[in-house]
């Protein structure tokens, strides 16, 4: 099968699915964007073709182009993964690399709860102080 002189049927409705499903968005929200239901959405995925205002305006909430969901095509999104993430460690190394030392974090969330501490204790102190005054007055 020569795929590169196979004309390939337009499938709006997928397209949009499998675009928001790549790019982790829910049902539910691409919704919210649109101000329709998530019931909506579900249908304008099941279409074949969809409306050019339709297309522009999802286009604008999953941030790609009208151009990107007309012409998508699993093939084409496996490819620029597979050419993209060749080796897990480069992945990591680029785009998730801390720039911090968590564990430098988690000192300074306790040594910031010990501060809470001694600041709510000293609060604690000076309060039982002004009740002791205040009984002592009264007598």
């Amino acid at each position: 099968m020569n795929t590169s002189f196979e004309t390939k049927k337009r499938n709006d409705g997928y397209s949009v699915k499998r675009l928001r499903e790549i790019l982790g968005v829910k049902q539910e929200d691409l919704a919210d964007k649109l101000q329709v239901s998530q019931q909506t959405i579900s249908k304008i995925e099941q279409k074949d073709i969809l409306e050019d205002e339709l297309l522009n305006n999802i286009a604008k909430a999953l941030n790609v182009s009208v151009e990107a969901i007309k012409n998508f095509s699993d093939e084409a999104a496996i490819n620029i993964i597979a050419n993209t993430f060749q080796d897990e460690a480069v992945s990591y190394a680029i785009h998730y690399k801390c720039t911090f030392n968590p564990l430098d974090k988690v000192i300074e969330l306790y040594d910031g709860k010990i501060e809470l501490l001694e600041r709510m204790l000293k609060a604690e102190q000076e309060k039982v102080n002004i009740l002791e005054q205040m009984l002592k007055d009264k007598k």
